[in-house]
């Protein structure tokens, strides 16, 4: 009898992976193929939720018709390409590179930064080319070398300080996140990963800028045209986990931050639940909770 086929985990789904080229899709295909596979993914859950076997066989029926994961995993993968986006490390280069050449000029021995790559595509991006990083490249659904098939949420914390990482990137990650509070979960465990506020300073003032810090890239709509995440608010999520924005650059489809860690949580944290703060019916429901 063969084995039966491993079901992916439940953040796994959004990961393409990197061994094929598929066949070009327009941008309107492509996109709503992923949001189909999102909306059923989603009634999959509920489903399973209330033991409905009947609609679970349906649900997983319908996505076999759409080509199953690997077909949702190849438009993904084109969404990520040089004409959709390309490599968004350019954007955080772009910011880092005078930080880290002048830390360069001031100290020639200077150690190597450590980043944690999330949801990695690729070992040939700018920022494994810059030379200012050792980095370790993980994505739920590896099929490239030099990457680590591993759950972020799912990672070992750090038992100490060498463990830590001065950044981390999650671009295009947290989008394809399932759930809203899991979002949350996701941006309050990247405080555990990354080295204490602080330590910089007293070493160079341009790295105590910039470092330790996150590095979120999301589709602009996120942001621009979701019924409960704004601007505004993500800030407010952000500065109750200990973040202060450093940099942002909004593009007709993406939206990019570096988020440094400035102090561990900011006080008393505060909640944010799923609430409406944009009316209108051609809003998303991309939302981040914080309970």
């Amino acid at each position: 009898m063969a084995a039966k086929k491993k079901k992916p985990k439940s953040l796994s789904a959004g990961r393409p992976p990197v061994a094929h080229r598929a066949k070009s899709m327009s941008r309107s295909a492509t996109k709503a193929l992923i949001n189909k596979h999102h909306l059923l993914q989603k009634r999959k859950r509920q489903a399973i939720a209330k033991g409905d076997k009947a609609e679970i066989a349906a649900i997983e029926a319908e996505i076999e018709a759409l080509g199953g994961l690997k077909t949702y995993q190849e438009a993904s993968l084109q969404g990520q390409r040089h004409d959709r986006g390309g490599d968004s490390s350019r954007v955080l280069m772009q910011w880092l590179t005078p930080c880290l050449s002048a830390h360069l000029r001031q100290d020639s021995e200077r150690r190597r930064l450590h980043m944690l790559e999330v949801g990695a595509l690729s070992t040939e991006n700018a920022c494994s080319k810059s030379g200012h990083f050792d980095i370790v490249r993980i994505d739920l659904n590896s099929q490239g070398d030099g990457i680590l098939q591993q759950d972020f949420m799912e990672r070992p914390l750090p038992r100490d300080e060498s463990e830590r990482f001065d950044i981390i990137s999650l671009s295009l990650v947290l989008n394809y996140v399932p759930e809203p509070k899991d979002r949350g979960e996701m941006l309050r465990r990247t405080t555990r990963f990354l080295r204490a506020p602080g330590r910089y300073i007293g070493d160079d003032p341009q790295l105590a800028a910039h470092f330790p810090s996150l590095f979120l890239v999301l589709p602009a709509p996120c942001v621009t045209n979701s019924r409960y995440l704004d601007e505004e608010r993500l800030g407010a999520i952000m500065e109750s986990l200990g973040y202060v924005k450093v940099a942002s650059k909004m593009t007709q489809r993406l939206v990019y931050y570096l988020w440094r860690r400035d102090k561990i949580g900011g006080g008393k944290e505060a909640s944010f639940p799923k609430k409406e703060i944009r009316s209108g019916s051609t809003r998303n429901n991309f939302a981040v909770v914080l309970s």
